[in-house]
């Protein structure tokens, strides 16, 4: 077996546009896979083929081989597949391709098994009911397996194209969701915490390329930040493939924020001075819409009062994700997609730098007008995005996969 069948959902859904998703999808799917002996990306019929040139399992086909373990675990990070598996490809003829099942299937004993055909070609003259019979007939003759029909041990399945069937043996779940680069640019404002890296992944399964710009205090506060949000946003490009990093220095501009403004504003204030900051830099990246990961009510600068005024420092769109979530929600999901146990390192964020004991809580638009115009806000935020330092990520680190190889594999979807 050495072809991996990829399922899309979302995809099949999109009408004319649809070529365009699954050709996306296809180039994600070949830069995902750089290194690992490619022979081709197809489209099939509603499915995309990955052809490999090795074997995917050995002569007992229960037994994964190295490569298959590494195809598996970065297929299940590339966002718009919905379940790939690991097939074989085998003729139309029911006989011929049942003799080829079972060549795979050696000694594999199963308590019941059944078959689960597909036909893509509606114009194949046997319906799907009659292939599951006959295929699973003739395996079951072979093999003397109990049928069972609702719930089965071991499924075969099956999945008749015009010009050949696929048959595999099980299901990985995908990422969903839809592939990178078909939902436009956005920029997401990553503090280092539980959060904003959620708020990112959530924008990233909705296609978007995001680019990730933290604020920093150093040299008044130690690195700790920077170094967790590289590791978030490495651990982010297993799924988007290329990011972009943006990290700004901001704690000079604090330093200004404070000796002009009362306490109780300065948190709105640092907030606003971020998102004016943060718009310059999407520009220049050609983002259309910023990202952040408030949640209504979470802590002082997160009541619709303030985040109202916050929001009305940018001309862009401000999207949040993780809006009307709590705070075990959006836990449960750092866990699963692996930033937590990043997130929770100590260390010391801007964020916690000049804070006042008692933040307000719902700050007056005019109260904040007139707090900023005892600050030169255009110099500021020129100053910090000279000052900003960017670094690139690639997943997989290191990327085999040529020019013309692309050239010559895209002319197959």
């Amino acid at each position: 077996m050495n072809s991996v069948v990829v399922h899309y959902k979302e995809l099949a859904l999109k009408g004319g546009n649809r070529p365009w998703f699954v050709r996306v999808l296809a180039h994600n799917l070949r830069v995902a896979l750089a290194g690992l002996d490619v022979l081709a990306v197809r489209s099939v019929m509603g499915r995309i083929e990955v052809d490999l040139g090795s074997d995917l399992f050995g002569a007992d086909s229960r037994a994964a081989s190295p490569v298959w373990d590494e195809v598996r675990d970065r297929l299940r990070r590339i966002f718009g597949i919905a379940n790939f598996s690991c097939a074989g490809r085998a003729p139309l003829d029911l006989k011929a391709l049942a003799a080829t099942i079972l060549a795979d299937l050696d000694d594999r004993r199963p308590e019941s098994f059944r078959v689960s055909a597909r036909r893509a070609d509606k114009r194949f003259p046997f319906t799907s009911p009659q292939i599951e019979r006959e295929v699973g007939g003739l395996i079951q003759e072979a093999k003397g397996w109990r049928v069972d029909l609702g719930h089965p041990a071991f499924t075969i399945h099956i999945e008749m194209l015009s010009d050949g069937a696929f048959y595999f043996f099980g299901k990985e779940p995908g990422a969903g969701g839809l592939p990178t680069g078909t939902g436009g640019r956005v920029a997401c404002l990553l503090s280092g915490g539980i959060d904003s890296p959620v708020a990112a992944y959530r924008m990233m399964r909705r296609g978007c390329a995001v680019l990730l710009i933290h604020f920093h205090s150093y040299p008044i506060l130690s690195r700790a930040s920077q170094e967790k949000v590289r590791e978030i946003a490495a651990l982010l490009t297993t799924h988007q493939l290329r990011s972009r990093l943006v990290l700004v220095p901001f704690g000079e501009l604090q330093q200004k924020v404070l000796l002009a403004v009362a306490p109780p504003l300065r948190v709105v204030i640092y907030r606003r001075l971020m998102v004016r900051i943060a718009e310059k830099l999407a520009r220049g990246w050609r983002a259309h819409a910023l990202v952040t990961g408030e949640v209504i009510g979470q802590v002082a600068s997160q009541t619709l009062e303030n985040m109202t005024n916050i929001a009305e420092a940018t001309t862009m769109e401000v999207l949040r994700p993780l809006v009307g979530m709590d705070k075990d929600e959006i836990t449960a999901e750092a866990r699963r997609i692996g930033t937590f146990p990043i997130s929770i390192i100590p260390d010391q964020d801007c964020c916690q730098l000049f804070t006042p004991r008692h933040p307000a809580t719902r700050a007056r638009r005019d109260e904040v007008e007139r707090a900023e115009r005892a600050l030169p806000l255009a110099d500021m935020v020129d100053e910090a995005a000279a000052a900003a330092a960017a670094e690139d990520f690639r997943y997989p680190a290191v990327l085999k996969y040529s020019v013309a190889q692309r050239a010559s594999a895209d002319r197959h979807v």
